[in-house]
């Protein structure tokens, strides 16, 4: 299964590790997925999404029907 958050399409960076000789790497950034259920009111139902932590920061300031709008506008694939 991918990295990938399923509200944001943020997912997984490739950078360098850069040693004290300054040597260079490849590495991996991964972004801070945890799968998490909301309870959507309007359907009267609960949906599990894997999200990054600054996505259900954005959830808790917005609320959840927000960003399902925003993320369904945008052509991520939700509930």
């Amino acid at each position: 299964m991918a990295r990938v958050c399923d509200l944001t399409g943020k997912r997984t960076r490739v950078g360098n590790n850069v040693s004290h000789a300054n040597n260079k790497t490849k590495r991996k950034f991964y972004p801070n997925l945890q799968k998490k259920r909301f309870y959507i009111p309007e359907q009267d139902a609960w949906v599990t999404l894997k999200v990054a932590t600054s996505t259900l920061r954005t959830i808790n300031k917005n609320g959840i029907m927000a960003v399902l709008k925003k993320a369904k506008e945008q052509g991520f694939v939700v509930y």
